[in-house]
């Protein structure tokens, strides 16, 4: 059985809400899954996947995020990896594209990954969670939870053959 990490680094609970989905999906799919903080992954041994879940801000992948790819390295050198992240206040294919940049440069940093897929996933904003000026934004949940299960179930698994 596949066994999948899906750390995720979210300032404000979208990005995990979306990991937790992506897990929930990937069980069942058949992969054994663990979905955790980045900050309280502290080891990546016996895992065959692992999917990192990020919020983009300011043009830059979550503070915990770019600390869990500096602290593993080594280890995501050999292992499958992929990342989504989260930013736009946009479904718009257009708007997601124009964020793209802002992950690879994240990611440029890292030529040892072995990225098996990169995704781009509309933001929320929830003005009552939000400092100041960004609580005077209106609300919007911007998420495709169609295109989201469609990301988790093109994912590398490999599921046991069943007699």
């Amino acid at each position: 059985m596949t066994r999948v990490l899906v750390p995720h680094a979210s300032k404000y609970g979208s990005v995990e809400e979306v990991a937790r989905y992506i897990g929930a999906v990937l069980r069942d799919c058949g992969a054994a899954c663990d979905v955790v903080a980045a900050r309280q992954a502290h080891d990546l041994e016996g895992y065959d996947l692992a999917v990192l879940g990020t919020g983009l801000y300011m043009g830059r992948l979550h503070r915990e995020a770019r600390r869990f790819l500096r602290h593993h390295r080594d280890e995501l050198a050999h292992l499958p990896f992929a990342v989504f992240a989260m930013g736009p206040l946009s479904d718009d294919p257009a708007e997601k594209e124009k964020v793209r940049p802002q992950l690879e440069r994240g990611l440029e940093r890292h030529p040892e990954l072995e990225l098996v897929a990169t995704e781009i996933f509309g933001g929320v904003i929830d003005p009552a969670r939000m400092p100041f000026p960004y609580n005077r934004m209106p609300a919007g949940d911007h998420r495709d939870w169609d295109e989201i299960r469609r990301f988790a179930v093109s994912l590398p698994i490999r599921v046991p053959a069943t007699a």
